[in-house]
């Protein structure tokens, strides 16, 4: 069980890599595509993808992002189910031993309660009243 679960863990690595260098390669290549604005690739000196890849450089582009987003989202689904396996095959935490008295687990003992009753508070002052000036 022991080695199933740390082939698991290496293999949770692994996708966890190619995730993060799909997502990566993703956002980079949706960046140097053309819009109607011209891109991050416009900002680079303009024609310069095209150039590089040639006239298709949309369509290459377009495969490219495709393909990436395929391979991102089949990522995922896989990284999701080696997760669950990895998860089920974990050996669950032992019961919590009984914590000794006086450990903040424990709640503190109440105070007895008092039978006095508390001072009654002193009543306000009355207002002086001035006397009316009629004038």
């Amino acid at each position: 069980m022991s080695t199933t679960l740390a082939m698991m863990s290496f293999l949770t690595s692994v996708l966890m890599v190619l995730f993060l260098l799909v997502a990566v390669l993703l956002i980079l290549v949706i960046l140097i595509q053309k819009g109607k604005g011209g891109g991050l690739g416009a900002m680079f000196g303009g024609m310069g993808a095209s150039s590089l890849l040639g006239s298709k450089t949309g369509d290459v582009l377009t495969w490219i992002t495709i393909g990436l987003v395929a391979t991102f989202l089949v990522l995922g689904v896989l990284l999701d189910k080696t997760l669950k396996v990895q998860a089920r095959q974990a050996p669950s935490a032992p019961p919590a031993a009984s914590a000794p008295s006086g450990s903040p687990e424990t709640p503190a003992p109440e105070a007895p309660a008092s039978t006095e009753q508390p001072a009654a508070p002193a009543a306000p002052a009355a207002p002086e009243s001035a006397p009316a000036q009629n004038p």
